[in-house]
């Protein structure tokens, strides 16, 4: 896992790993309460939903780049 931050037009996040990655489907529901996407991993499907919710009501938002069996990388936008 990598986790990187810089300053443009606020502050962004990127986390990347180098797990099992997301399919153009997956990455569609991700962020829904109660979804999950990886059965066989434990969760309940709520957690980036709250950090979607948080992100957002903050005014940033959340996105998720991603390919099945390379990784992913989220980046969170935050604003000034």
């Amino acid at each position: 896992m990598e986790v990187r931050s810089r300053l443009e037009n606020g502050g962004v996040l990127e986390v990347t790993d180098n797990g099992l990655g997301l399919t153009e489907g997956q990455q569609a529901q991700l962020f829904g309460l109660f979804q999950r996407v990886h059965t066989h991993v434990e969760g309940s499907g709520v957690g980036l939903y709250l950090v979607k919710k948080m992100v957002e009501n903050s005014g940033g938002r959340i996105d998720v780049e991603s390919q099945p069996g390379v990784g992913s990388t989220f980046r969170v936008y935050f604003n000034r």
